[in-house]
Parts: C-alpha cells; structure tokens; sequence
C-alpha cells in the first residue's frame, strides 16, 4: 500500500482541517513527522488505520470511541484517505461522524464509504471491506505496514504459541495444518469401506454353481426352441409361395388397369413426336445460318463505330507530334551549349568551398588566439584555488578542539527533554486536579440551589409524591359524583309525562329529583388535579436533576482521585529521574549552560562541516579547471591542425579551376558567389531536364502515331470482309428455302416455337419404352398364370398356422433369450463381486496407512514445525541488518522451544535471553525484525513498492546508533521500499530531508507544515 493523500477533521487534536500531500514525502524514499510530545503526530496513523478498518490502537469500541476521537471543540469528524494497493489501484477510505445537537455526549455511529478511481472519476464501491483492497487483515496491517506507538516490540516479546498462530495467519500456514485433511480423507474412506461391505452382501447368492445351472436348463429350452423353428419354417414356405401367388394375381390386375390408361395418352405423345421432328431438322439447318447473319450484322455496327472513333485519334496525335518538333529545336542550342556551362557550375562550386574554408580559417586564428589567454587564466585560477584550500584546512584545525561528543550532548540532551516532559506532565497533572477540584465545588454549590438533603433526597421526594397521588385520588371520587349528578340532572330536564324513561321505562314522572349545576365545580376540581399533575412532574424533575449531578459529581471525585495517584507517579518518576544525571561536565540545575555549550558544539560542528564542504567544492572546482586547462591546449592543439588541413584545401581546390579564376572571386561573399553558383546549376538542370524530356516525347509519340494509322486501316480491312461474309451468307439462306421448299416466314415461325428437341425427345422415348414394358410385363404374367388358380380359403388356413407356429417360436425363443440374459447377469455380477473383493483389499491397506497419517499429524504438530522454518528464515533476514546496527557484536536465533535469544560474540558466542537487551539494542533488534517481517508479507503481495510507517521513538540510541539506523533505513530506498518515521529525535530529524513538523497551536488545534 503507498499513501497518496490524508485530509483530517476534527479528529483527536486536528480541530481544524488539514491536509497532508504523502506524493512529495514518498518520492524521497525516506520522510519523517515530528513534534512535541501530545502535538498529533500519532494521531495521523491513528486516522489512517481508522479511515481503512475502523479500529485504532488506543480506543476500542466500548472505550466511546468515536465521542473521546472527536475534538471536543468541534461538532464533526472526517477522514479521507487516498492510497494505491498492491495491484496499483487507486483507492479512497471516508468516514464521518457527527455530534448529536441535543446532546454533547453523543456522537452517531461513522458513516463510511470506499471508491474506486475509473475514467478519471471516483466511482463509490457496494462494500467497505479495506482487508479485501489491502490484502492485508488490521492486525497483519498494523504489524507489517503501520507499527502504532508501544507495539514496535509485539512480535519479540510474544509467547512461542502466540507468534506461531501469528506466523499461521500472516503467511497461510493453516494450508500446513492437515489433520483436519486426514480426518476428513480417513472418514471418507472408512464410509466406503462400509459401502463396499454393505455392497458385497448383495451378492452373496452370486456364486459358480448358480451359473452352471442357468446354463443345464439353456440346454433344454434351446432343444425345444429349435424343434418349434423346423415346423415353423415348413409352414413358412407353403405360406410363402401362397402369399406370392396372390401378389401376383394382383399385380396383373393393376398393370392391365395401368395399360388401359397409356393407349389412351398414345395419340397425343405420336403428334408431339412428329412437331418434334420438324422443328428439329429446320432449327438444325437454318438456326445457324440466321445466328450467324446477326452476329455479321453487329460487327459491322462495332467496326464502323471504332473506325471513326480512330481516326479522331489520330488527327489529335498528328497535332500534338508536330508541336513537340517546333519546341525541340527551339531548345537544341541551349542543350548544345550545357557542357561548358556544367564546368562553369564545377568551377563555381569549388570557389563557394574555397570561400568558405577560408573564413574558417580567419575563425580559427581568432579561436587560437583566445585560447592562449583562456589558459593563462586558468592557470591563475588554480593557484588561487590552492591558496584558498590551504586556509579552509587551518580554519578547520583551529576549531577541532572545542566539539564536544555528540554521542555525549545526545544523551544529556535527551536527559534534560524528558526531565522538562516530566515537569511538564506534572504541571499538567496538576491543573487537571485543580480541575477536578473546582469541578466538585461547583457541583456541591449546585447542590445547594435544589435544598436538598444528598443521603434521603429520594425517601423526601417519594413521600412528596405519595401524599400529591393521595390528594389526587380524593378530587378524582369527588369528580365522579359530581359527574354522575350532572348526567341526572341532564336525563330528569329532558322526560316528559307519557314518554317513557330511558332509565327505568315509566310513562309517568311524579318525583323528579332537581339538582343544581355542578359545571364549575368540576372545572375547579379538574384544575386541582392539573395543579398536582405539575407539582408531581416538578418533583420527578428535582430528583432526575439530582441525580444527574450527584452522578456527575461521583465521577469527578473518582476522577480526582486518578489524577492524584497520576501525580504521585510522576513526582516519582522525576525524583528516579534526577539519579539518573551522572555528568559532572554539566550542571543539572542548570539547562541553559547545557544548552549555550551544546549550541556552541553545534555551531562548530556545523562549522566543520561547512569548512570541509567548501574544501570539497575547492577541490572540485581545482578539478574542473585542470580539466579545462587540459581540454583548452587539446583543443589549440586541434585549432591548427584544422588549419594547416584547411589550407591545403584551398590550393587543391585552386588548381583543380577550369574556366574561372580565384582572383576574380576572392574578395566576394559566399552569399553572392553562392546565389550565381545556384542560378547557373538550376537553369543547367532545367535544360536537360527539358531536352531530355522533350526526346522521350518524341520517341513515345512516333511509333505511337503509327500504331494508330495501322488500326484505322486494318478496321477499314474488316469492315470489307465482313460486308463480303453478310452477303455470302444471305445466299446460303436463300438455297436452304428453296432446298427445302419452305418461305422464310414458314421457317421463322416453325422456330418461334422454341421445343426443347432433348426433352421432347426423352419424353416420347420414356413413354414407348413404358408402354412397351407394360404390355410386355402383362403377356409374362398371363403365360406364367395360365397353369394356376388362386384358393382363398387355403390362403386363410395357412395363413392362420403361420401365425400360430410364429408365436410359439417368439415365446421360445424369449425364454432362451431370457435364460441367456440371466447367465449373462449372472456372470457380470460374479466379476463384480471379485472386484469389490479386490476394491475392498485396497481400501484396508489405506485405512492402516491413514492411521499412521492421523497419529503424524495430529495436535498440528506440523504447523508449529513449518512456523519454526519461517521464523528461522525471519531470523536470517532480520540478522542481515541486526549484524550491521550491532558492528557484528549480536545476533538473534530461535532456540528448540521456537522462543527468540541473543548470541553474544563478545562473550565467546554464547547464547542469552532477549530480556537481557538493552533498550537500545531491543529497539534495534525489533527493527529488523519488523522490516524482515513486512519485508516478507508484502512480499507475498507482490507489490512494486511497499511502504513501511514506524510510529517509535529513537531515544534509547547514542549517535553512533542513530546513524547505523539512518543508514539501514536510507538504504531501504534501494529495495524499492518507502520509510515514514515518527520521532522526537532532533538529530535524526537534521539528517531526514523531506519531513512533516506537527505543531499545536491552543485555538486552531494541531497544524502540519512540510520542512
């Protein structure tokens, strides 16, 4: 995953928007983001891992954490982070939540949103699963891509079990974890053991004698089979020669009826044969001759067409031939002339050279005469140089002795900042009591404005109530009564004598009972009643206030109490502290002497460093002038050998002139020279470019002249055969008529019928020949049916004894068939059954082979053996940059129990437990093992560029320490990897050159700015 864009809002410190562009950062390889302790440099990796996963390190779900992530001065919260995953999509996370206006303490559940960049728009996505985007679950995420602050030692300190579920779930290793794959494979095999078992007894009656005797009883029924067929196939033929008899009866009656049909078509296929004939012979004499009369015909038309088309041809080409002479001896001089002007042209171009040359050589001589200056000054130049470098390198020995350690000022400077942090924290601690203080005194006084007692408060207030419900319960009775009086006195106005009551029925009304209006007195009970309504609400209203402030009041005190124990620790902390100060060169009362002394160590260092870069750049500038001093003689050098070559030039140039002379051209410009050079060359190229078109013109338009008169004769030629042909063929049709005594509108017409001679033809043959067949067909049957007679009832007889023997011979040969259907049965079965023997056999053998497979791997003994490779390859990973941090002093390994220990190679290699680490060696050795780890991870993902966010400080290392550590994670820009660190450390932070710096600012909240 590589981080593209942040935008926070109201989330922890950010109280106003903020905005952190991560392309920049990420284009140097290594950035950092610093600030003072509580500024909300954590809390930008808190809003990242939110804004994917909703989770965070600090709060859980039950710790209220959308209200304590919310900035207390704002009313809503958002996050929007960018970013490209592992297959280099374009991804954003959003989540925003909002504070209930009515109540403070409530803020609502996020609303959270993925899209996708498509199209060059932000296309929303139907779910917000980040492990599905990422590939990576959030407690592999924050082990591999994001190390929260406290947990950079996890993966090192964590029980042999835990690491190997860790190991499990981060590279897949329950694909390792087969005792699951055996139960399963040694079930299925036990079921089809079982199977089979059940299978075999179906074929325990299956067996060789059963078989024998199916094939004794085929024996028999076959004999029986057979004696039916022979009677069967005598009747069979009597049947046959019968059933022949009588289609044959049959068919002569149908053929005769046919027979009778074709003489009556026979007259009218006899006329179609004799037009057939005619047509035929006068298409096959006069057809030809009348074609071919056309066909002369339309030649004639085309070569009488063409022949004046041609010669319209010819008088143009005529014209154009004799326009082509007239301009060729026009140009015939100029082209006469072109071999003294191209030697002119040669001339010309061998002086536009020579000038040329020369004004080069003029350049040249300029050139080499600054040249000597140039060196001149160069060599000044370096003893200038020298002399500067000589007094920076005195000015640097002179300010040697007064550097202090850096290892030294580091760790004094780090005692003094967590010294200052602790005070600072106490101060704090402080005020957050005295807080707490006022807090409770403003509670109690807000008791005392509800006059009331805090112990009995709710007997007082329960006893208010019950005596308001008794009040009550009197007014409602008395309402009552005075309700039922009223709906009387209402009933007695409205009865009248003779009608009847609607109470009781009566027609008369002697006593009617008057009363009074009770109107008002209801109206002065019901608001009564309102009153104690109130009163009661007031009441529940006191004691829900009391509460809620003896509530508040309660939690104040606890809190009190917390941040006094808080206070307590930390003043000891600063006392433990204060031991630690063990410098004598500094005074520990006394920062700012420190301070002045470790600026002034600054400032010399810088000052050095400044010295001997200025040396440096001398040294490069001395360089770079003995190099140009170098290249200037080589180039003089060059400057008159291109000279004297230039020269020579000239005088072969010179004597190879022909027609014109140098002295006449030696003082002109190359333009002038160069505009007649090109004049001359174009009119010369226009010249025989012209002629020689002009030629091949001629020679293309002669022959083609001819060519053309030689067509309009040879048409005129065959205009006279044709003319010839048409007449001699008019004669031909002219002998044929009268050959064969007809007109030639006869003829016209008897071919105007079009017959098709072939399909008439066919016809009249087909129908003779079917005629013929049948009448010959007829004769055959009479003769071969003349000696016989054909019986019905005989027919009928055998018919019905064929009939019977066919079904007796079906019914036996059904049984032999069935008998040999049942042997065949029998014996498929019988392979069977010694198959599912051998089947069985088999599958014994491999239920004896899984039971060696589930005792192997049983209690995923495997898993944790695969897990030990994997971290034993952590560990040669990890050794690779722990080796180089430790100067090759420690190394780690994994030990039988697959817990992590140190070798020490101080201590003659021997091995010792990583508790024992110092807390600058642990930090080192957890570093290279995170980078190992997501180096691994990532891996897997097969990512182009990985990202890697350390969230730990680099306190506990010296100097020396920091820079193996800088120098470790600049070399990680070589694997292709990105490194953001958070951390206090000043040094780290001069060495780090893209950086965010946090700052908190008491109204506007955290504020980001780029360094």
């Amino acid at each position: 995953m590589i981080p593209i864009q942040l935008t926070l809002e109201g989330i922890y410190s950010y109280q106003e928007r903020q905005k952190i562009d991560f392309e920049n950062l990420t284009e140097a390889g290594l950035f950092g983001i610093f600030g003072a302790v509580g500024s909300g440099k954590s809390s930008i990796l808190e809003a990242i891992s939110f804004a994917l996963y909703g989770e965070t390190e600090r709060l859980n779900a039950r710790d209220r954490r959308t209200y304590n992530m919310m900035n207390l001065k704002s009313n809503r919260s958002y996050i929007e982070f960018d970013f490209i995953n592992s297959e280099n999509k374009k991804y954003r996370a959003t989540r925003e939540f909002k504070r209930n206006s009515k109540n403070f303490e409530d803020v609502k559940t996020p609303l959270v949103t993925f899209y996708e960049w498509k199209n060059n728009n932000w296309i929303p996505l139907d779910h917000s699963n980040a492990e599905q985007i990422v590939g990576l679950s959030y407690a592999n995420f924050k082990r591999t891509i994001i190390i929260p602050q406290g947990q950079f030692k996890e993966f090192l300190e964590l029980g042999a079990a835990e690491r190997t579920n860790m190991m499990k779930e981060i590279f897949g290793l329950q694909r390792f974890d087969l005792q699951n794959n055996v139960s399963i494979i040694n079930a299925k095999n036990r079921s089809e053991l079982d199977q089979l078992e059940g299978q075999l007894k179906g074929f325990e009656e299956v067996n060789e004698e059963q078989i024998l005797l199916k094939k004794e009883n085929l024996k028999l029924e076959q004999q029986k089979f057979d004696d039916i067929l022979k009677s069967f196939r005598e009747t069979e033929n009597t049947y046959s020669r019968l059933k022949s008899l009588k289609e044959d009866f049959e068919v002569l009656k149908e053929k005769k009826a046919h027979f009778q049909k074709l003489s009556e078509q026979k007259e009218n296929v006899d006329l179609l044969e004799i037009k057939t004939e005619l047509y035929d012979r006068i298409s096959r004499i006069f057809m030809p001759l009348f074609s071919e009369k056309n066909k002369l015909a339309k030649e004639i038309e085309e070569q009488i067409r063409l022949r004046e088309l041609q010669q319209t041809i010819v008088k143009a080409t005529e014209l154009q031939f004799e326009k082509l002479k007239r301009e060729l001896a026009a140009i015939q001089p100029q082209y006469e002339a072109l071999h003294q002007s191209k030697i002119q042209e040669n001339d010309l171009s061998l002086i536009v050279q020579m000038i040329k040359v020369s004004d080069e050589i003029k350049i040249l001589k300029e050139r080499t005469e600054n040249g000597f200056q140039k060196v001149k000054e160069v060599e000044i130049i370096q003893k200038q140089i020298q002399e500067k470098m000589e007094e920076l390198s005195k000015k640097s020995e002179l300010l040697k002795p007064g550097k202090i350690d850096p290892g030294l000022l580091v760790s004094v400077g780090n005692w003094f900042l967590e010294h200052k942090k602790l005070k600072e924290n106490l101060n704090i601690q402080i005020k957050k009591a005295d807080a707490k203080k006022y807090e409770i005194v403003a509670i109690s006084g807000e008791l005392e404005l509800l006059k009331i007692n805090p112990e009995t408060f709710k007997v007082d207030f329960r006893i208010q109530i019950q005596e308001l419900e008794n009040q009550k319960k009197i007014l409602s009775d008395k309402r009552n009564q005075l309700e039922v009086q009223q709906k009387l006195s209402h009933f007695a106005s409205e009865l009248h004598d003779g009608e009847a009551c609607p109470l009781c029925g009566a027609l008369e009304h002697p006593n009617m009972v008057e009363y009074h209006d009770v109107t008002s007195e209801l109206h002065g009970i019901q608001q009564q009643m309102d009153q104690l309504d109130q009163q009661k609400e007031y009441i529940q209203k006191q004691i829900s206030e009391a509460e809620k402030i003896l509530d508040r009041k309660k939690i104040f005190e606890e809190q009190l109490k917390y941040e006094a124990d808080q206070t307590k620790q930390i003043q000891l902390q600063i006392e433990n502290h204060l031991k630690k100060f063990t410098w004598k060169e500094f005074n520990v009362n006394n920062e700012a002497d420190f301070e002045e002394q470790r600026q002034r160590s600054f400032t010399i260092e810088k000052h050095l460093e400044e010295l001997n870069e200025q040396i440096s750049a001398e040294q490069k500038n001395l360089d770079k002038e003995r190099n140009n001093l170098d290249s200037y003689n080589k180039a003089l050098e060059k400057f008159r050998l291109d000279e004297a070559k230039k020269e020579e030039q000239i005088k072969t140039n010179k004597a190879n002139l022909k027609i014109l002379e140098w002295k006449n051209y030696a003082e002109k410009s190359v333009q002038e020279v160069e505009e007649t050079f090109h004049k001359l060359s174009q009119s010369n190229r226009e010249t025989e470019q012209n002629y020689q078109q002009l030629i091949k013109e001629e020679k293309e338009i002669s022959p083609k002249l001819a060519e053309q008169k030689t067509i309009v004769n040879q048409l005129e030629k065959r205009i006279s055969e044709l003319e010839q042909e048409i007449a001699g063929n008019t004669l031909l049709i002219e002998t044929a008529l009268s050959e064969q005594q007809f007109d030639q509108h006869k003829v016209l017409e008897i071919l105007a019928e079009k017959i098709d001679v072939e399909e008439a033809k066919n016809l009249i043959q087909e129908f003779k020949i079917k005629f013929q067949t049948l009448k010959n067909s007829i004769t055959e049957l009479e003769q071969k049916l003349k000696d016989f007679a054909f019986d019905q009832e005989e027919f009928s007889a055998v018919e019905s004894r064929f009939a019977t023997l066919e079904a007796e011979v079906k019914t036996a040969n059904d049984t032999v068939v069935k008998i040999k259907s049942e042997i065949e049965r029998l014996e498929k079965e019988f392979n069977k059954k010694e198959n599912l023997l051998k089947l069985l056999s088999q599958l014994q053998k491999r239920a004896e082979n899984l039971k060696i497979m589930t005792n192997l791997f049983k209690g995923a003994g495997f898993v944790q053996y695969v897990s030990s490779i994997y971290l034993r390859q952590l560990c040669d990973h990890a050794n690779v940059r722990f080796h180089r941090m430790t100067r090759n002093q420690l190394s780690l390994q994994l030990n039988d129990n697959n817990d992590f220990e140190i070798i020490d190679y101080l201590n003659e290699g021997r091995s010792r437990s990583v508790k024992t680490l110092s807390g600058g060696q642990a930090f080192q050795v957890s570093l290279s093992l995170a980078l190992a780890l997501a180096e691994s991870v990532q891996n897997n993902a097969k990512a182009e560029k990985n990202f890697f966010f350390i969230d730990e400080g680099f306190g506990t290392q010296d100097l020396e320490s920091v820079n193996i550590v800088f120098e470790t994670l600049v070399n990680l820009q070589k694997e292709n990897r990105i490194v953001g660190i958070i951390s206090h450390v000043e040094e780290l932070k001069e060495k780090i050159p893209v950086s965010l710096n946090i700052i908190k600012d008491e109204e506007k909240g955290s504020q980001i700015e780029i360094v």
